[in-house]
């Protein structure tokens, strides 16, 4: 499984809990039914240090790293970065991780 990060700080006047929930909501709405992605994971800052660092976290899951790239081209996918978040964000950062999940 590999699990793409996102980390986003947003521009100031949109660095507000309406602008935050903003992109929550639209994330999810537009990228939900991109072909490859199986499970979407969207995140307000939990603490002040998080919180001074970023605004928004993405945790993007699918079967396989040959997944990500059609996913990213994808028509929905660009739409919503370069329409929606592009205005919006003043920082993007994204790693992606080949991970192993274990039940406790």
């Amino acid at each position: 499984m590999v699990e793409r990060y996102v980390f986003i700080k947003l521009k100031d006047e949109y660095a507000t809990e309406e602008g935050r929930q903003e992109v929550i909501e639209r994330t999810f709405g537009d990228l939900r039914a991109v072909p490859g992605l199986k499970k979407l994971i969207v995140g307000n800052p939990a603490d002040e240090a998080a919180e001074r660092s970023w605004d928004i976290s993405i945790v993007a899951v699918f079967d396989r790293l040959e997944d990500v790239a059609p996913y990213l081209a994808h028509p929905d996918h660009r739409r919503y970065v370069d329409e929606f978040l592009k205005p919006r964000r003043e920082i993007i950062k994204y790693w992606n991780f080949d991970v192993r999940v274990e039940e406790l």
